[in-house]
């Protein structure tokens, strides 16, 4: 599982897009609680994850969000997004 959840998170920032937990985790086949458990400590790689109601990342300090969080107003919030363009 930490192999997809790597392959989500690369994915993640390469395109520099944030994304819901809920798609992400549907994406991946577990609950939202089961990734952010899988995910850590807050750290800026993995900032890009946010919560569907505020596009926040839940629990963050301004110096652990990645500098380029706000870059875009998109969200990605579909599961088929990521398992489309990640052939998950």
């Amino acid at each position: 599982m930490q192999d997809k959840i790597s392959v989500v998170v690369d994915y993640i920032n390469q395109v520099k897009t944030r994304c819901t937990f809920n798609s992400a985790a549907k994406a991946l086949g577990i609950t939202p609680q089961a990734l952010k458990k899988e995910l850590g400590e807050p750290r800026p790689e993995i900032s890009w994850f946010v919560s569907p109601t505020s596009g926040e990342p839940m629990r963050y300090t301004d110096s652990q969000k990645h500098p380029e969080l706000y870059r875009t107003k998109r969200i990605i919030k579909s599961a088929e997004v990521l398992t489309r363009n990640l052939d998950l």
